[in-house]
């Protein structure tokens, strides 16, 4: 995978939250949190898929778009639909582990995977929101994705994860590879053997 297809997807965040924010207003009550996070998790998931593809499923997409969804609407619950910025760390918490863990399990490996890849966006997530929370001024409209600044950092953080999950899962297919080609070469290099 490379970092530099994945870091443009960045901009999924900031027109993602700013896209729900229009059609749906502040995520201040769960309902609207929900709405507005599926909206933003719908861009966000498609930036990442196409800058991933075909590396992942096009399920990243609809993982992204539930996680982001159920994430903002728990995460609503859980901080009252406050914009402190010690909610907008829970928040980046919550929704990230959410949508982490469903792009894990559409990546079909093992919970090691899964787990680095669910610790590493609720981690990323809760930075990215609480450097948007110090560079903007207006976080109190109740957006459900952080913006610019947060979400090149956090992209930044998870693509560096991403290269070794990724780099880790092409290595166990690529060694069955080889050794499949091996074990056909070995096979005719044998009966061409017993052919002398």
């Amino acid at each position: 995978m490379s970092l530099l297809r994945w870091v443009p997807s960045f901009l999924g965040f900031p027109l993602g939250g700013w896209l729900a924010y229009l059609l749906v207003g502040s995520a201040n009550n769960p309902l609207t949190a929900a709405l507005a996070g599926s909206i933003a998790g719908t861009l966000v998931g498609a930036a990442q898929y196409l800058s991933l593809r075909p590396a992942v499923h096009w399920s990243w997409i609809a993982a992204s778009t539930i996680g982001m969804g159920v994430g903002s609407a728990l995460a609503a619950v859980a901080t009252q639909s406050t914009t402190s910025v010690p909610a907008l760390a829970v928040t980046g918490a919550i929704v990230g582990a959410i949508v982490g863990l469903g792009q894990g399990l559409t990546l079909h490996r093992d919970w090691q995977v899964v787990t680095t890849w669910t610790v590493t966006v609720s981690a990323a997530w809760t930075i990215g929101w609480v450097i948007t929370a110090n560079v903007i001024v207006d976080a109190n409209r109740g957006y459900v994705a952080f913006g610019s600044s947060g979400a090149l950092v956090a992209t930044v953080l998870t693509g560096l994860v991403l290269r070794r999950v990724l780099g880790r899962q092409a290595n166990p297919s690529a060694r069955s590879t080889t050794s499949s080609v091996l074990g056909h070469r070995g096979a005719a290099g044998h009966v061409a053997g017993s052919q002398r």
